[in-house]
């Protein structure tokens, strides 16, 4: 019997349950296999299979379920390449909202109406379209993994729209509320942040991640260069640390900023305390 070359197929009948089969010879000399209940329906099976192999979008891969795949994305390709705060976030919505709906279905057979059904869904629950939309995001970066990976042979989050974003109006403290505020931070260990916070508008991230030498007494400005956040719990075991500074989010992130003459009095009230109790504590 002589071998078949890549893109052949045969087709028959097995004898032990009636069924018909159809398979094809991929490229690594290895077969993938169609089943039906009668001679036509695996025929073309094996006519678009043929199709597929000569377009180069023939799944080969074999099957697994949409928990299998987001665990091992997760794991494989996400949980290096990202910030930890944003490998917690992908791992939180996609255990706590994304498996529970669409977990037990076959990677490959999962359809735009799956994905509809869990917008819908999580609407319904009362989650604003703005974190249904990240949901939509993680789902395609995923599925465009699995395309490349040749395991689905087209990523269905483009026959999908999430809800349309909601716009929200920023609401600023008023002069009145920041006098408030200030007054009642003041003595408090976290007054410089908390003036800072006002006065600059950083994120929290970066205020957490300041350090002394970032600061400029003489010409009152400050130096945003590092962002602090928290490693997630599962990550930070594993690190044996709970928090790890990062490069800012964007280039433009990276900035001087003119500091008001409240916070940088704020800053050098911090700065005498602090000394004062690293003295106090000596060696320890």
């Amino acid at each position: 019997m002589t071998k078949r070359g890549n893109g052949e197929g045969s087709v028959f009948q097995r004898k032990e349950d009636k069924k018909w089969v159809a398979s094809i010879t991929l490229e690594d000399g290895k077969r993938k296999v169609f089943y039906g209940k009668t001679k036509k329906e695996v025929t073309e099976k094996l006519i678009k299979a043929r199709s597929e192999q000569q377009q180069g979008t023939l799944v080969t891969a074999p099957e697994q379920t949409v928990a299998q795949f987001l665990s091992d994305w997760l794991e494989n390709t996400q949980k290096d390449n990202v910030r930890s705060r944003t490998y917690e976030r992908y791992e939180e919505i996609i255990r706590l909202h994304i498996t529970p709906v669409l977990g037990r279905h076959q990677l490959q057979k999962l359809t735009a109406q799956h994905l509809q059904a869990l917008y819908r869904n999580k609407r319904k629950e009362g989650l604003s379209p703005t974190t249904i939309t990240i949901f939509h995001s993680i789902l395609h970066n995923a599925l465009d993994c699995a395309v490349k990976w040749n395991i689905v042979s087209r990523n269905i989050c483009e026959l999908v729209s999430p809800p349309r974003r909601e716009h929200f109006e920023v609401q600023p403290l008023t002069v009145e509320q920041v006098h408030k505020l200030l007054e009642a931070a003041r003595g408090h260990a976290m007054e410089a942040l908390l003036s800072l916070s006002l006065a600059t508008g950083a994120r929290r991230g970066e205020l957490m991640a300041l350090k002394w030498l970032d600061v400029d007494f003489s010409t009152n400005t400050l130096q945003i260069r590092r962002t602090l956040s928290r490693i997630p719990s599962k990550l930070s075991v594993e690190k044996g640390r709970g928090f790890e500074e990062a490069e800012p989010k964007t280039k433009q992130s990276r900035r001087s900023v003119v500091i008001a003459p409240f916070a940088m009095e704020a800053l050098k009230k911090h700065r005498v305390r602090q000394i004062e109790a690293k003295l106090k504590a000596g060696p320890a």
